[in-house]
């Protein structure tokens, strides 16, 4: 088709103008005036995220937001592909804590439980939702954190998980990645979970270093864990132990998992761990779809409402890469990839890096 030199000229300056112009959000406003969403039934939990952040979270990157999205795996993995037990993400662990919470593997999460629970309660929702779409909340309060996929609609849990679905720091590689793969995890997804552990920190193993992070950055989801865990173990944090599931670690202050350290080291994962060292996004994206298959495990996501629209998105990464630690260097790293040289990295300069425990909430 043909247009005249008046009518080509028309269409482009139309077109600019409608360039120029703001784009509407045609989104629908919800009764606080100013959450706007696709989907009507996602405006309460707009109410039940400030109330998280505020009352639960306090706004920080901090132990309770770490608690959460610890409960968050600790509640879902009590599912099997191959025997019938377990719920999934049910929320079981609050539901029937008088059994759960009883389990080895669970020491510690008493605290948050008596956190979520009164809320839950108080709010009207399940348990199964507040352990999950909380823990959403709380990595959007982390520095690099992905967005995760968010539904909500659980119904409570009618039975306990049995003891044994979570795997222990002290046990075998093959042991928990047969685990996971019960649960339907392949090793890749399994250490995707574990970017969890760059905003972690133990209280149980040894409790008179209660708060010790595993990374010298336990408030942001960065790849600072990846880098530490392979670096050569020096000391035990606090002097005392190595308790089980512990082994000796690079940093003051810092506390090393048994686990981690097999996992960063074997065969069969240390390449995938590796990947993340010097690729926060690759990290964050991997985590966030293997962090959404777990928050929906025994569900059925017909059932339920897709709700991620009012999940804050988490400030931006303080870095794309790990730093080796001040008083560290190149050979102290443990390198553990065959098929994959390792990477360049920047150093920090200054006194050698010692770690502080993350203040109690």
């Amino acid at each position: 088709m043909a247009f005249t030199g008046l009518t080509a000229f028309a269409l482009i300056a139309a077109a600019s103008v409608a360039s120029a112009m703001p784009a509407v959000d045609k989104r629908a406003v919800c009764a606080d005036g100013v959450t706007r969403v696709n989907n009507l039934q996602c405006c309460s939990w707009a109410a039940v995220r400030d109330a998280l952040i505020e009352d639960v979270f306090e706004g920080v990157c901090g132990e309770a937001a770490h608690s959460t999205v610890r409960i968050a795996f600790h509640d879902a993995i009590g599912f099997s592909k191959t025997q019938a037990f377990g719920g999934g993400a049910d929320g079981s662990m609050i539901a029937f804590g008088d059994i759960e919470l009883a389990y080895a593997a669970n020491a510690g999460i008493d605290d948050i439980v008596g956190d979520l629970q009164p809320f839950a309660d108080a709010h009207g929702i399940s348990y199964g939702d507040v352990i999950q779409f909380g823990s959403s909340v709380a990595l959007s309060l982390c520095p690099g954190a992905p967005t995760v996929r968010t539904f909500v609609g659980r119904k409570n849990a009618t039975a306990a998980a049995p003891d044994g679905t979570v795997p222990d720091p002290f046990n075998p590689v093959t042991d928990i990645l047969a685990r996971m793969a019960d649960a339907g995890f392949s090793s890749d997804e399994v250490i995707a979970l574990l970017a969890s552990h760059s905003i972690a920190a133990q209280d149980e193993i040894e409790p008179t270093i209660a708060g010790a992070p595993f990374d010298s950055t336990p408030d942001s989801f960065d790849p600072q864990v990846f880098l530490e865990v392979l670096l050569k173990g020096t000391t035990v944090p606090g002097g005392l132990g190595p308790g089980q599931g512990e082994v000796q670690s690079p940093l003051e202050g810092e506390f090393r998992l048994q686990s981690d350290a097999a996992f960063a080291r074997d065969r069969r994962t240390a390449c995938t761990w590796q990947s993340f060292i010097n690729n926060q996004a690759l990290m964050a994206s991997r985590f966030s779809a293997a962090m959404a298959k777990l928050a929906v495990l025994g569900q059925n996501t017909r059932t339920l409402v897709d709700c991620t629209e009012v999940i804050p998105a988490a400030p931006a990464a303080k870095g794309r890469t790990a730093i080796i630690p001040a008083g560290k260097k190149r050979a102290d790293i443990e390198a553990s990839c065959p098929t994959a040289a390792f990477p360049a990295l920047p150093t920090a300069t200054g006194a050698q890096t010692t770690v502080a425990p993350v203040p109690p909430q």
